[in-house]
């Protein structure tokens, strides 16, 4: 467990002496996209139906807009604070060439989020840019997402499949998605009549898991390990994107490989750790800019 132990007070818990969190680290990986940055340095954002503020404070980390119970049934779990990522981070770090991205991303932490909104979101994020996936999300949760205000501020909660099913592929492009609408409503249409069961893929095992994925529309392999590393707990997945291809190539391989034969080298390499291994590649690859 990476923290001591949690205090209430009347907006929100202090969680104490974290370790292994800082809050670009998590929110700026590539792994969310309903957090924002404020002019503080905090980030607000919504998950789970609710808004919460995270301020980092020497070693704690503080949730405002909370209370212990949520935190116990969904902030602990969200933030992955059950684990040990100084193990990981030390069996990852064994590997010379990884170290770097290790230590320069030391505080990430691999979010669990929703599956259905992850599949959606990683749908949408498919050749998009990610403020322009970020304002597709936010556009579909305004039309179809509840209302909650924070601090005079209004949010939207990301809709619930039921909100959705009355959705039409027009209504989906006016919110920014493009061609990706069609694949949206076929994969609302497909869950809504039984054909998909999150739940049955959520607990297959990991090939498995990125195989039944890739039946919906619109997800192939890198979308597929998006959706099962950020909202399936399968941390084998390796999603091979543009600044993870040129992770690896500037790190171990020759520039003219395919993605699947780097996703294929870098599950072979990092094994049941692979998800994290790629979470610091992507994070270092485009905090720097990395070209080949």
């Amino acid at each position: 467990m990476d923290f001591n132990y949690i205090e209430e007070f009347e907006n929100g818990v202090i969680i104490k002496d974290v370790k292994n969190f800082e809050l670009p680290h998590i929110f700026d990986c590539g792994q969310c996209f309903r957090w924002k940055q404020q002019e503080n340095g905090n980030y607000i954002g919504v998950a789970f139906g609710k808004v919460i503020e995270v301020e980092k404070k020497d070693n704690d980390v503080i949730l405002y807009n909370t209370n212990e119970e949520d935190f116990k049934n969904i902030w602990c779990n969200y933030f992955d604070l059950y684990r040990d990522y100084y193990t990981i981070k030390e069996i990852l770090s064994k590997d010379e060439l990884l170290k770097k991205s290790v230590e320069f991303g030391t505080g990430i932490r691999l979010l669990q989020q929703e599956p259905f909104e992850m599949i959606i979101s990683f749908i949408i994020s498919a050749n998009n840019r990610i403020p322009m996936i970020k304002r597709a999300i936010n556009n579909i949760s305004e039309k179809w997402g509840n209302t909650i205000m924070y601090k005079d501020e209004t949010y939207y909660t990301f809709p619930s499949i039921q909100n959705l099913k009355n959705c039409t592929i027009n209504d989906l492009e006016k919110c920014g998605t493009g061609f990706r609408a069609k694949y949206i409503k076929n994969t609302i249409d497909r869950i809504l009549n039984g054909d998909i069961d999150i739940d049955y893929i959520k607990q297959l095992d990991d090939d498995m898991c990125h195989k039944e994925l890739q039946k919906l529309s619109g997800v192939g392999p890198k979308v597929g390990d998006c959706i099962m590393l950020f909202s399936m707990n399968k941390y084998s997945a390796f999603p091979v994107d543009i600044w993870v291809k040129r992770a690896m190539q500037h790190f171990y391989l020759a520039p003219d490989v395919s993605l699947k034969k780097i996703r294929e080298f870098g599950r072979d390499k990092f094994g049941e750790l692979s998800g994290f291994a790629q979470q610091y590649l992507f994070y270092y690859a485009r905090e720097n800019n990395i070209r080949i």
